[in-house]
């Protein structure tokens, strides 16, 4: 399985449930790795897709353990159902939030990670994958400036 997350300098990845600080680069970038991919994400998440409308040219897996209708997402009550879910597809990607991060990164080999050099003010953190003694940088995609603010798509493998 795998990840994609954009954090800040500081390892931040949003605030009340949304980016606080989001740039045009790496939201083509999510589009572009995740085309086509079964993607794995909680309730606060898919609150912040517009209109909480699942992402087109994905199946859209919704991680949460209070139930509910979500229409044109697949439900999973937890992360082994999930886990499960994702072996039956090519490629599945764990999107967020904080609390499905934490959760499935134990599950994950490969992680997308957009670098935006930015310190907004963040509320959700995602773990540092350059002091973590499992994972690796294996390569920066991408690099590039956007609004002044510096930004490197990179990815990371577990060791």
């Amino acid at each position: 399985m795998e990840l994609i997350v954009a954090v800040y300098d500081d390892w931040g990845i949003g605030r009340n449930g949304t980016q606080p600080l989001a740039l045009s680069a790496d939201r083509k970038f999510f589009r572009d790795t995740t085309r086509g991919a079964m993607v794995i994400l909680g309730r606060r998440t898919a609150a912040d897709f517009p209109g909480g409308k699942p992402l087109p040219g994905r199946v859209n897996v919704l991680l949460t353990k209070s139930g509910g209708d979500f229409p044109g997402y697949t439900v999973c009550a937890g992360v082994e159902e999930a886990a499960e879910l994702a072996k039956t597809v090519e490629r599945a990607m764990v999107i967020g939030g904080g609390s499905v991060y934490r959760q499935m990164l134990p599950l994950c080999d490969t992680a997308y990670v957009s670098k935006v050099h930015a310190c907004p003010e963040s509320d959700t953190f995602f773990p540092n994958l350059d002091e973590a003694p499992d994972w690796e940088l294996a390569e920066i995609l991408q690099s590039g400036e956007e609004n002044g603010i510096a930004y490197e798509m990179c990815r990371y493998r577990r060791k």
